[in-house]
């Protein structure tokens, strides 16, 4: 199942370097998870860091959650043992921080290989550069770092975020022109739960496939936010039924609730049918 097919509602981050963390989140209704070797992860810890990612990984247990590893950047000391680490834990993808061009890709495919790369978007140069970024053959993935974001931008932080917009819309049209996925950045405020809530839900309106999240607390809000609700399955049922009999009656079009219905709603309608079956699936697991 590709990124953009598979359900992203909750990607949660690990730190690589806690056993307890890493025991647990087998057992976490989350959709994927990061294994974060960089900012979870202490300067004289990334070493010992890197090898219990690596036996985690190896006693599996994670099910059907797509396995991404994020590591340190090559400029660091611990970028490269990284990487190159990374294509022997069974990982389904390498998330790169501060990717601000296609070229950092290309520095860590001569690590990784054939590896599925996903690309954290954080700066202002990887903003400029996204619609290149997006287009990197290996790229299957955008994570927007928020944090980071707004500390190079020397933003306020807001709660409809205003200040980010143009850095959001400009990695959505990106990731969406490539067919890419694209994860929301994370909630700060864990007990937060009405502000997550609200800002999931601002980020499933603007198209993002799902929220990156740091506290196993916030997986119910990006479910209830990423998930098509009751409401939207059965007026797509609806769609496509009367967009079916119509066509059938040599009609181009139908009306559903007074609303036009086109072949573009009809597309619309299946695919979120489809995605509620893909949920189904990965719940049942």
């Amino acid at each position: 199942m590709s990124p953009t097919q598979r359900p992203l509602r909750s990607v949660l981050y690990i730190p690589a370097s806690r056993p307890r963390a890493l025991d647990k989140a087998r057992q976490l209704l989350v959709d994927a998870i990061i294994f974060d070797l960089e900012d979870a992860v202490a300067p004289d810890e990334k070493d010992a860091g890197r090898e219990t990612l690596k036996a985690a990984l190896a006693a599996g247990g994670y099910g059907q959650r797509l396995k991404i590893v994020r590591i340190n950047g090559l400029d660091t000391p611990w970028g490269a043992a990284d990487a190159a680490a990374a294509t022997q834990m069974g990982a389904d993808a390498v998330l790169l921080p501060k990717v601000g061009s296609p070229e950092d890709l290309d520095a860590l495919a001569q690590h990784t290989g054939a590896l599925p790369l996903w690309a954290m978007m954080e700066t202002a140069q990887g903003m400029l550069n996204a619609p290149a970024i997006a287009a990197h053959p290996l790229c299957q993935g955008m994570v927007m770092g928020t944090n980071d974001l707004a500390k190079e931008m020397g933003t306020r932080f807001r709660a409809d975020r205003l200040p980010l917009m143009a850095g959001l819309g400009a990695c959505l049209l990106a990731a969406k022109a490539a067919g890419i996925a694209i994860i929301d950045g994370v909630y700060n405020a864990f007990q937060d739960t009405e502000g997550l809530a609200v800002e999931a839900e601002q980020g499933r309106d603007m198209g993002f496939d799902g929220k990156t999240l740091i506290h196993p607390a916030q997986i119910g809000a990006a479910h209830a936010a990423f998930s098509p609700d009751a409401g939207e399955i059965d007026l797509a049922e609806r769609q496509i039924a009367a967009y079916d009999e119509a066509v059938a009656g040599g009609q181009a079009v139908a009306v559903v609730d007074g609303r036009i219905v086109e072949n573009l709603h009809v597309e619309m309608a299946r695919e979120t049918l489809a995605k509620q079956a893909a949920i189904a699936a990965m719940s049942g697991e």
